[in-house]
């Protein structure tokens, strides 16, 4: 799935074309100008700093390539095996489930969002067991869960509501896999998902709206409107999943929080804030400057993987976050921050294709 999205809510000025975020600055005269040194300054929250190094190319110490050698010939071929058939099992659970049954069909979206009964409790059961032993797979055999108490009282009103959606930081593809293990959410997902074996189908069981990237503003406008309406949905019908996004709209090296798309608190609904952190000491599980078939890989030879969760009480917003969307998403961002111990930056998803291309520059030219 993909998380990398524009702001759903963000259109061009009347007369103008969309702004392009993609980097104006070359690989070749970037790599020229800075050094690593100085573009892991410029670009910390992207930076990896595990012992793999930059794009998961580093100089391994031998203890380390020792490891990763058992384990490349043991462990990882165990690990693939048993994640395709919990992939496949599940998928042939959705099929059932799905027999006979038309999907929703609505603004170019299609999915089982809506499906009730005996089909929708085995989706949702099933879903969220196996979304975890699929972690469980991958070498996380136990995820501690904090709650933290620390919003304020004035801000819970007398009768709490139930929230329309969970906002939460974004690290890794193994992002989804908890969420889903935890609250079996709808996600917004790249409209290519849609179409692939196996993954396709849960998408749609998930009830994912799909978005075209690089689409024109029309279209992520009507997307936006249909986040929204399904936000306001999960909170008024306790039935209804809740959304699941990453306002980032990016991942990070998991000790930054990037600035908030307004798109998930146009609804005025209450939100859920949720912290996930990864703590490594060989591997980092996080998904930054390194291709998805490497991270795969030393991830499954990674013997335990270590994850923590920091879910913080609904968050309501006040009259005036209501009015203002922007608001209402820097104050979630900043109680996060705190709660996390995540800095605040201010970088986004262009300065991150700056980075990536840098260093691709850099080791194309080695």
């Amino acid at each position: 799935m993909e998380s990398e999205l524009k702001d759903l809510n963000s259109k061009p000025p009347n007369g103008s074309t969309a702004r392009d975020d993609r980097p104006l600055l070359k690989s070749e005269s970037l790599a020229s100008a800075d050094s690593i040194a100085e573009m892991e300054k410029k670009f910390a929250a992207y930076v990896r700093r595990d012992i793999y190094g930059t794009m998961g190319r580093g100089e391994l110490p031998a203890k380390e390539k020792l490891l990763l050698g058992f384990a490349l010939v043991t462990l990882l071929p165990i690990r693939v095996l048993l994640a395709a058939t919990v992939l496949l099992f599940y998928y042939l659970i959705c099929r059932i489930c799905t027999l006979f049954y038309a999907p929703n069909r609505e603004d170019e979206q299609e999915h089982y969002a809506h499906m009730s009964g005996w089909r929708r409790a085995v989706i949702v059961s099933c879903g969220r067991a196996l979304s975890r032993v699929m972690l469980f797979i991958f070498g996380f055999y136990w995820i501690p869960v904090f709650n933290s108490a620390s919003q304020e009282d004035e801000q819970q009103p007398e009768e709490l509501e139930r929230p329309g959606v969970i906002i939460s930081n974004h690290v890794s593809y193994l992002d989804i896999l908890y969420h889903m293990s935890s609250s079996f959410p709808s996600f917004v997902a790249k409209r290519s998902v849609a179409r692939l074996p196996l993954v396709g189908l849960i998408s749609k069981c998930l009830g994912c709206v799909y978005v075209q990237r690089e689409s024109k503003s029309s279209d992520f406008k009507g997307v936006s409107a249909v986040v929204t309406d399904r936000i306001r949905e999960a909170h008024r019908n306790e039935s209804a999943p809740l959304m699941m996004l990453f306002p980032e709209g990016t991942t990070t090296n998991g000790e930054f929080l990037l600035p908030f798309k307004t798109g998930g608190f146009l609804a005025k609904a209450p939100v859920l804030p949720v912290i996930l952190r990864y703590h490594y000491q060989r591997f980092s599980p996080a998904w930054d400057t390194i291709s998805g078939v490497r991270h795969v890989i030393f991830l499954l030879c990674q013997f335990v993987n270590y994850m923590d969760v920091i879910r913080l009480p609904v968050y309501y917003p006040s009259e005036q976050e209501m009015d203002d969307p922007k608001l209402y998403a820097n104050n979630v961002r900043r109680l996060m921050a705190s709660e996390g111990n995540l800095i605040l930056s201010d970088i986004g998803l262009a300065e991150k294709r700056t980075y990536h291309a840098a260093l691709n520059g850099l080791f194309s030219q080695c």
